[in-house]
C-alpha cells in the first residue's frame, strides 16, 4: 500500500466520523486480499518448468505421451528466471546435454547422447540454416525444445552435419490470450547491464489478430576476467487465427559482441592433464573478439481444408555476417604452465533460405485411425569467407599467469579476399517425406512408419578464384518405425528404429601404410562418399503420477565413420570408405513437475557407454570417445516459501562424469560437481507485480576443466567461475 493511499484513507476518515471507520478499515481489507491475488498470479506465472511436449518434426506439435521418442521444452518462465545470456545457458538444466565451445571461437557446440550439435544446426520453429549459427540469445524465444536422438526422417539431414544424438528446437514468442506489458533491468557480475522490454497484443472481433515485439540491450564485462560481451536483439511476432486459416510472421535481428574471450586450451602432445588454473582466467588475448549480426525470420500459413485435413507450408532466410580475430593457446608444459599462441582472421557472411510443405490428415478406416504426413522441404545455404592463419607469437605465456603477447604478422596459411569474401560453399538439402501413424483399440497402440529420401548436393569453391573445385551430389532413404503402447492412464511405453544423416567425406589421395613405411595410395581418390548413417534402437516409457512426468530410455546409436584401409586383395594401396563405427549405448532418465504444492523439480541422468569400434587400423579398438562424460546428473528446484509467499528459493546441481581426453584413452577429466542458488522475490507496486530476481552460479567458485569435447585433439574447457545475476521485472 502506497504513503499517498494511506494519506487519502486518513483524511477520509476524519471527514466522515467515528460512525464511519469501519469504511476505510473494509477497504485496505479488500485491498490486501487484491495484493495477495497479485503476488500469487504472479508466482503461479513464474514457475519454471518443462513441458511434456513439442514439435516432433513432420509429425507435428505432439504431447510426449503420444510419440515414440524422448522430447520435451524448456519454458518461457524458466528463461527469465535464470536470466541466461546464451542458450547453452538454458540447456544447462538438461540432465542429458552438456555445452561447451568450438575450438578456438565463443560459438557454443552442444553434446547430445555423446555426438555434437554444432550451432548450425538448431531448429528455427522446425526449420534448418535460420538460427544464428555460433551464439543465440535466448530472450527471442518461448520455448526451448529438446529432442533425443536420431531424427533424419523427422527433420530432415542437417546442414552442418550434426544431430546424431538429438536436436534442438526453438520457438519464437508469440502473442498469448492476456494482454502483456513487461520491462525488466538486469545485471551480471562484474559490470554487465542490460535491459528488455516485451509487449504483446491480441486485437480483432474475437482475437484473431496477435502481435507480440519484444527487444534486449545488454553490455559490459562478465565474471571471466576482462572478457567483455554485448547483446542487442530485436524481435517482432505477427499471428492471425481464425476460421480455418492460421498464418504467422516472425522477424528478428541479433548482433552479438564478445571481446577478450577465452577460448579452449589445446594440450598438445602433453602425457598428463595440467591443474586447473582459477576459473576466473582469462588466457585469451585482449585483441581476441567475434562480431556476430543476423537478421533471420519466417512465414508460416496453415490451412484446414476439411475437418481432419490440414495443408501447411513454412519459408524461412537468414543474412548473417560475422568477423573474428581468434588465438589458440596451447600448453608445452603442463608443469609450469608455459603456453604458445597462433592467432588467425576470419569473415565470414550467410545466406540461407528454408522452406516446407506439406499435408496432415486424420481418419479411420473400421477401427484403425491414421494420421498421415506427407511433403517435402528444402534448404539452401551459401557460405562465403576468407581467412589467415599466423605463425606462433614471439612472446612467452603463461596459463596461470596469462600475460598480453602481441599476435604474429607472419602468414602461414591463407585464402581469399578479406575485404570481398567469395562463395566457399554452396548447399542445398532436398527432400520428400510420407508417414503414417496407425492407431488401434481407441489409440491405446500407436504405430508410425514412415520414410524419407533426402538428397544432398554441396559444391565447394575457391574463394580465391571462385572456381568450383568439388562437387558432392548423393541421395539416400531414412526410414523410421515407432510404436507406443498406453497399457494404462498416464503409462506410455515405446520403440523407435531411426537414423542420423550427415554428408559424406571425400576420399583423400594417399594414406598411412598400416604396416609402416611410406604412405600409400587411395584407389578411389576423390570419390565421393555416400551420406554417413546412424542406426539408432531405442527403448523406454514415460509416466505422468500427479504433478509428475517421468521418463525412461535406453538406446543405443551405432554411427558409420570414414577409414582408410587395405583394398581388397591389395597390400600395396588403400580404400577410404564408412568401413569404422562409432557406437554409443546409454541410459536416460529425466524427472520434472510439483512434487508438491510449491515445490517443483527437474532433474534426470544418464549413463553413455561410448566406444570406438572398427578403427583405422585397427588402432584404438574399444577406446571410449574423446569428450563423452560416463554419466551426467542434474537436479533443479524451486521452493515458494508457505510462510512467505512473495519468496521462491531456487537450487541447482550440476554434476558430470569422467570423460576420455584424447583418442588413446591415456589422459581423463576428473568428474565435477557445480551448485547454483536463486531466489525470486514479488513485490506489489501501483497494483502490478514486480519481481526481483538473484542467482548465484558456481557457488563454491569450483575451477576443473569442464570439457575434453572437440574432434580428435585434446582441447579443454574451463570452468565458468562464480557469477552473480539480478533482475527486476515490472509488469503492467
Amino acid at each position: 500500500m502506497t504513503v499517498s493511499t494511506i494519506r487519502r484513507r486518513l483524511l477520509l476518515a476524519s471527514a466522515m466520523g467515528i460512525a464511519l471507520s469501519a469504511v476505510p478499515a473494509a477497504a485496505q481489507q479488500r485491498e490486501e486480499m487484491d495484493e495477495a491475488t497479485i503476488i500469487v498470479t504472479a508466482q503461479r506465472a513464474n514457475q519454471s518448468g518443462v513441458e511434456q511436449e513439442g514439435s516432433v518434426g513432420v509429425l507435428g506439435n505432439k504431447d510426449a505421451a503420444d510419440v515414440p521418442f524422448s522430447i520435451r521444452s524448456y519454458n518461457e518462465a524458466l528463461i527469465l528466471n535464470q536470466q541466461p545470456q546464451t542458450l547453452g545457458q538454458v540447456l544447462e538444466n538438461d540432465p542429458t546435454i552438456r555445452t561447451t565451445t568450438g575450438f578456438g571461437i565463443a560459438g557454443e557446440l552442444f553434446v547430445i547422447r555423446g555426438f555434437a550439435l554444432a550451432g548450425d544446426d538448431i531448429g528455427y520453429d522446425g526449420l534448418y540454416g535460420i538460427m544464428p549459427r555460433q551464439l543465440a540469445a535466448p530472450e527471442l524465444y518461448q520455448s526451448v525444445q529438446v529432442l533425443n536422438g536420431a531424427s533424419a526422417f523427422l527433420n530432415g539431414a542437417a546442414p552442418g552435419g550434426s544431430g546424431s544424438g538429438g536436436s534442438v528446437n526453438v520457438i519464437p514468442k508469440r502473442a498469448g490470450t492476456d494482454p502483456l506489458n513487461r520491462v525488466t533491468a538486469g545485471y551480471t557480475g562484474p559490470e554487465h547491464i542490460g535491459g528488455s522490454f516485451d509487449i504483446a497484443r491480441r486485437m480483432g472481433a474475437n482475437g484473431e489478430w496477435g502481435v507480440r515485439v519484444n527487444g534486449t540491450a545488454r553490455s559490459g564485462d562478465v565474471a571471466i576476467d576482462d572478457e567483455f560481451r554485448s547483446t542487442y536483439v530485436l524481435g517482432a511476432a505477427f499471428d492471425y487465427d481464425a476460421g480455418p486459416l492460421r498464418a504467422s510472421l516472425d522477424l528478428a535481428y541479433q548482433r552479438v559482441k564478445v571481446s577478450h574471450f577465452r577460448p579452449k586450451l589445446n594440450i598438445g602432445a602433453l602425457t598428463a592433464i595440467p591443474e586447473a588454473p582459477d576459473a576466473s582466467t582469462n588466457f585469451g588475448q585482449p585483441w581476441q573478439y567475434t562480431t556476430l549480426r543476423d537478421i533471420f525470420g519466417q512465414a508460416r500459413v496453415e490451412y484446414d481444408i476439411a475437418r481432419d485435413v490440414m495443408v501447411y507450408a513454412a519459408v524461412g532466410a537468414r543474412d548473417g555476417a560475422e568477423e573474428g580475430v581468434y588465438s589458440t593457446p596451447t600448453l608445452i608444459d603442463g608443469a609450469t604452465g608455459a603456453l604458445t599462441v597462433s592467432s588467425s582472421f576470419i569473415p565470414r557472411t550467410d545466406n540461407n533460405e528454408a522452406a516446407t510443405a506439406g499435408l496432415r490428415a486424420r481418419f479411420a478406416t473400421g477401427a484403425i485411425t491414421h494420421e498421415v504426413n506427407a511433403g517435402g522441404s528444402i534448404n539452401w545455404l551459401v557460405n562465403r569467407n576468407a581467412f589467415r592463419f599466423f605463425a606462433l607469437s614471439p612472446e612467452a605465456n603463461n596459463l596461470y599467469n596469462p600475460v598480453t603477447v602481441a599476435p604474429s604478422t607472419t602468414v602461414t596459411f591463407a585464402a581469399g579476399d578479406l575485404d570481398a569474401t567469395l562463395p566457399a560453399g554452396r548447399t542445398r538439402l532436398t527432400s520428400g517425406f510420407v508417414s503414417d501413424t496407425l492407431g488401434f483399440m481407441d489409440d491405446r497402440i500407436l504405430l508410425t512408419a514412415g520414410v524419407r529420401l533426402q538428397a544432398i548436393n554441396v559444391k565447394s569453391f575457391s574463394n580465391a578464384t571462385g572456381a568450383l573445385t568439388a562437387e558432392y551430389d548423393e541421395d539416400k532413404l531414412t526410414p523410421v518405425i515407432g510404436l507406443v503402447v498406453k497399457p494404462a492412464e498416464g503409462v506410455s511405453l515405446y520403440a523407435n528404429r531411426i537414423e542420423a544423416l550427415v554428408q559424406g567425406a571425400v576420399a583423400p589421395v594417399s594414406g598411412a601404410n598400416p604396416g609402416g613405411g611410406a604412405a600409400l595410395p587411395v584407389t578411389n581418390a576423390g570419390e565421393v562418399l555416400p551420406p554417413f548413417v546412424s542406426e539408432q534402437y531405442e527403448v523406454g516409457g514415460k509416466l505422468a503420477l500427479g504433478g509428475i512426468d517421468m521418463s525412461l530410455a535406453l538406446f543405443q546409436t551405432d554411427r558409420e565413420t570414414a577409414i582408410l584401409r587395405f583394398a581388397p586383395g591389395q597390400t600395396d594401396a588403400l580404400e577410404f570408405g564408412p568401413f569404422g563405427t562409432q557406437r554409443h549405448r546409454g541410459v536416460e532418465v529425466t524427472v520434472a513437475g510439483e512434487l508438491t504444492d510449491g515445490l517443483r523439480l527437474i532433474a534426470g541422468g544418464s549413463v553413455i557407454d561410448a566406444k570406438l569400434r572398427r578403427t583405422q587400423n585397427g588402432a584404438n579398438e574399444g577406446a571410449q570417445a574423446i569428450g563423452v562424460p560416463e554419466y551426467l546428473v542434474n537436479a533443479n528446484v524451486e521452493w515458494d516459501v508457505p510462510f512467505a509467499p512473495a519468496l521462491t528459493l531456487t537450487g541447482r546441481v550440476v554434476h558430470t562424469g569422467e570423460q576420455a581426453a584424447n583418442i588413446g584413452n591415456t589422459l581423463f577429466l576428473d568428474d565435477w560437481t557445480r551448485f547454483d542458488l536463486g531466489l525470486r522475490y514479488v513485490a506489489v507496486v501501483a497494483g502490478q507485480p514486480l519481481t526481483l530476481r538473484a542467482n548465484l552460479d558456481n557457488v563454491a567458485d569450483a575451477d576443473y576443466w569442464a570439457s575434453a569435447f572437440d574432434s580428435f585433439r585434446p582441447d579443454l574447457q574451463l570452468s565458468a567461475p562464480r557469477t552473480f545475476k539480478a533482475s527486476l521485472t515490472y509488469e503492467f
